[in-house]
């Protein structure tokens, strides 16, 4: 007698939602940083702003004599200008804290698990390649010159970026912020690649080898626990002047040096005082952060963003330049577009689905508030073309007016959506009947 034969259903396979809620000690983690970076980027538009103003009053040549004045140890390769010391000395620590926060992200948050690390890799990688494909094939024809600015449009800078979420979000889900902040990280990881490796020149084989001595003799100290500033801080000044010297832009030993640090909880941390039961990489992070948000950040745009909007380098000749061209519309429609199409293409060729409780159109805003590129940008600008250069200050203009219209568009979307968000939130929380219960409550079970 022949067995019955039972049909099996084929199943799809499951699903798991993007732009989810973070487990809760991430999304405390993630709020403080949030603060931070949200104050740190009213003191950066604030920065860029005084810059602006003194470059184009009748105080102007103070400002560029200011940026532009020297000092340092010479036979050391560090008789560098103020300008300089701000974007090679001040965002190493910008970088550091990078560093620390890559590490964390990859041994403890949520970038270790690949199912939730896809979608923000994806487009971050897609943020960075579009528009260095865009500003490429406008700038094409100009020569190798312009073409070495093909990275600038390529960072998203999250201090400024948060700086306007904050004004317009009141009741958008969390989750945008944590996926910003995310791909924000990744993009820095990107950046630091890119600089390493593009932006280095006349290496110096010795003295990047000799780099590794008081690098080496740090990440020994940290793995210790051994936390004293009079031990690390000559051992990073140390590291930071050597990789500075072999040609390596000194801020990828910020970076080095944050990838030393330990990020799990050890036994003696779990028994110190301050900060107990949090890992070294954390307690490093939450004491430096301020410093590099509330003044190196800024000061470093103070020296950088200021540029005269009027004459040959000013705002008519950068629109004629097609650097500039580039790198606006690089950053508007680039970033967008890359990111957006980056994570839809993820979603519909892996298990990754859109949560439900949100649309693409909040995609849509992320991916233009990612266009806001400054820091990295305008550090990107002055390794291609060189401080004080037509196509420099052409650039700093673009970028300029590049983050300013993504920021405008971005919040134009985001402040439809916050106010679409705050009505859900206004009809959940109705009780009409003044029984204590939410009507909507009531109605669920009514239908259940």
């Amino acid at each position: 007698m022949p067995k019955p034969s039972f049909p099996f259903r084929k199943f799809p396979p499951l699903k798991f939602p993007v732009f989810s809620r973070s487990t809760y000690p991430e999304y405390l983690r993630i709020a403080a940083i949030l603060r931070t970076e949200t104050v740190g980027g009213a003191l950066l538009l604030a920065a860029t702003a005084a810059a602006l103003i003194w470059a184009n009053s009748p105080a102007a040549d103070a400002y560029f004599g200011l940026r532009d004045m020297t000092f340092g140890y010479e036979p050391w390769h560090l008789q560098l200008s103020v300008g300089h010391w701000a974007s090679d000395g001040l965002l190493a620590l910008f970088f550091f804290i990078a560093g620390l926060e890559l590490k964390r992200e990859f041994v403890s948050g949520d970038l270790r698990r690949p199912a939730k690390a896809v979608v923000p890799v994806t487009a971050a990688v897609g943020g960075v390649a579009l528009p260095a494909i865009i500003y490429s094939a406008i700038v094409w024809n100009q020569g190798a010159e312009a073409l070495r600015g093909w990275a600038i449009p390529t960072a998203t800078d999250i201090a400024f970026a948060l700086a306007v979420l904050a004004v317009i979000n009141t009741h958008l889900p969390s989750a945008l912020r944590t996926f910003l902040l995310t791909l924000a990280v990744v993009d820095d990881l990107i950046a630091i690649g890119i600089i390493a490796f593009f932006y280095s020149s006349g290496i110096q084989p010795a003295l990047l080898l000799a780099a590794i001595i008081p690098l080496a003799l740090f990440a020994w100290l940290v793995q210790k626990r051994i936390s004293h500033w009079s031990l690390l801080l000559p051992l990073a000044a140390a590291t930071w002047a050597l990789v500075h010297a072999s040609g390596i832009h000194a801020t990828v030993a910020g970076v080095l040096l944050g990838f030393t640090v330990p990020v799990a909880a050890s036994r003696h941390d779990r028994t110190v005082s301050d900060g107990g039961g949090t890992g070294m990489a954390e307690r490093l992070e939450h004491r430096l952060r301020p410093l590099s948000a509330g003044f190196a950040v800024p000061v470093f745009a103070f020296f950088s963003a200021g540029v005269a909007l009027g004459g040959s380098s000013g705002l008519a000749a950068a629109l004629a330049d097609p650097v500039a061209v580039g790198i606006v519309s690089a950053l508007i429609a680039g970033k967008a577009l890359g990111v957006f199409g980056a994570t839809f293409l993820v979603t519909k060729t892996t298990r990754a689905q859109l949560d439900a409780g949100l649309k693409w159109v909040d995609v849509a805003g992320l991916s233009l508030l990612a266009g806001v590129g400054f820091t990295v940008s305008l550090l990107i600008a002055e390794l291609s073309f060189g401080p004080g250069s037509a196509h420099d200050d052409h650039a700093k203009v673009a970028i300029l007016a590049g983050s300013l219209t993504a920021a405008v568009l971005a919040a134009v979307v985001l402040k439809a959506r916050n106010r679409h968000y705050r009505r859900l939130e206004a009809e959940e929380a109705r009780d009409d009947d003044g029984d204590g219960v939410p009507d909507v409550f009531e109605r669920s079970e009514q239908e259940g």
